[in-house]
């Protein structure tokens, strides 16, 4: 059995890019950074940043594109696929995470998600707010199902 699967949740770098293919259909590019913070050897703390190609097509792209800014939150599933191209004389390759589902971060896509096959017709998403809204009880684990 094989898999190729990338879960990736990060701010973008940039505004989407929006293009169309000759067929019509939407495609957005755009980039995400990650980051990790660890300790190293002596103990003092480090961050390490990563930076993912992304690609979007259809309604995927016109939803990220309308939506997703510089700076914004976003997961984003999808698969790895590296494209090749000659330019120069020289071999270029590019990996890119195409993207299969997507949910936009708080704040991010005033709220919404989308999927493939989501469909939102003319309704828009609505602002949730920024920040997440926790119910003021306290969770007992016992009411917790599982």
């Amino acid at each position: 059995m094989n898999l190729n699967k990338a879960f990736i949740y990060g701010n973008l770098t940039r505004d989407p890019e929006m293009r169309a293919l000759p067929s019509g259909q939407q495609v957005a590019n755009f980039s995400i950074a990650t980051n990790r913070v660890y300790k190293d050897k002596e103990g003092n703390k480090k961050e390490q940043v990563e930076y993912h190609n992304i690609v979007a097509f259809g309604r995927q792209a016109d939803l990220i594109g309308q939506y997703m800014k510089k700076g914004k939150g976003i997961l984003v599933e999808g698969r790895l696929q590296t494209r090749t191209w000659e330019a120069e004389g020289k071999k270029n390759y590019r990996t890119e995470i195409v993207v299969e589902n997507f949910q936009f971060g708080p704040g991010g896509g005033q709220g919404g998600g989308a999927s493939r096959g989501d469909d939102f017709g003319d309704k828009a998403p609505q602002d949730q707010g920024d920040a997440i809204q926790y119910p003021d009880e306290e969770i007992n684990p016992e009411d917790i199902p599982f």
